[in-house]
């Protein structure tokens, strides 16, 4: 696969050529995610309806950076003396992963979530440079 062999892609490179992985549960309808660039970052803006602040996670680990959600929720009903008509219960979660580049550090990422949309800010990464090749003196 093409995403793990090339790391010196940027995120700009990997959304537009597919290169992230799709949300464990709920398919294409959860965690939409709208990139532009702006001041020397990307900026993401992820749909998370539903969820709130402390259900949501951002991990960064070999420059890959994963955004994870999960939600429990029970909804009972009873009647006037207590009993119960209704209980119903919900679980589930969801994640993603984008490639962001191994000189993005957790300190670089800022991210705030309002409105049921997590807004993320990375700094462009650069390429790496490549190397011109040197030769060695043989005496």
């Amino acid at each position: 696969m093409r995403y793990l062999a090339n790391r010196n892609n940027d995120l700009f490179d990997d959304i537009f050529d597919n290169m992230f992985r799709a949300p464990v549960f709920g398919g294409e309808s959860l965690m939409k995610t709208d990139v532009h660039e702006k001041d020397g970052k990307y900026i993401l803006d992820v749909e998370m309806p539903g969820y709130k602040k402390e259900d949501v996670k951002i991990s960064l680990f070999n420059g890959t950076m994963t955004i994870s959600a999960e939600k429990h929720e029970t909804n009972e009903e009873k009647d006037s003396k207590g009993r119960l008509l209704r209980q119903e219960r919900y679980s589930g979660s969801c994640s993603r992963s984008f490639y962001v580049g191994d000189a993005i550090k957790e300190t670089d990422v800022t991210a705030t979530f309002g409105d049921g949309i997590l807004k993320i800010e990375i700094p462009t990464a650069k390429k790496k440079e490549e190397e011109e090749k040197k030769f060695i003196s043989i005496l």
